[in-house]
C-alpha cells in the first residue's frame, strides 16, 4: 500500500521488461483508477476524487528482447479515501504474443490522506 496527500500530486512510473525472444508492440499501457466498496462492487466513476496530470493511457512503439519500456504520469487525489490502480493493455492484434506476466499485473493499493495543517506557536 501506498499513502499520499490529498492535493499533493503523486508520480507515476511503469517499467516493463520484454524476457522474450521477440519484439513486442505497439500497444497502449492505460491506468484504471477504481474503489473497492469491499463487497465485490468497484467504483470506476472517480470523476471528483481522482484527476490525472496528463494522460491515463501511454502508447509503446515497440520493445525489443531484454528491453525495458518506461512510461511516466502523474496524479492527484481531491478527496480522502482508499484506492485502486489497475493497470491494463490493449492490443488490437490477437496474433502478437505479449509476455502472459504483463496481462496479470497486480492493482496498487492508495490511501489518500488529508494533509496535515501545521500552524505556528
Amino acid at each position: 500500500m501506498v499513502d499520499c496527500k490529498v492535493g499533493d500530486p503523486v508520480a507515476l512510473e511503469v517499467k516493463l521488461t520484454n524476457q522474450s525472444s521477440r519484439t513486442v508492440g505497439p500497444f497502449a499501457l492505460t491506468v484504471i483508477p477504481y474503489q473497492d466498496y469491499q463487497n465485490g462492487v468497484h467504483c470506476y466513476e472517480l470523476g471528483d476524487a481522482l484527476t490525472f496530470i496528463g494522460s491515463n493511457t501511454f502508447f509503446i512503439d515497440t520493445v525489443k528482447p531484454t528491453e525495458k519500456a518506461v512510461c511516466y504520469g502523474a496524479f492527484l487525489f481531491l478527496y480522502t479515501g482508499e484506492f485502486f490502480l489497475n493497470i491494463k493493455f490493449q492490443d488490437d492484434n490477437a496474433n502478437r504474443e505479449l509476455p502472459l506476466s504483463w496481462f496479470c499485473l497486480p492493482s496498487v493499493h492508495i490511501r489518500a490522506a488529508d494533509s496535515v495543517l501545521q500552524t505556528r506557536g
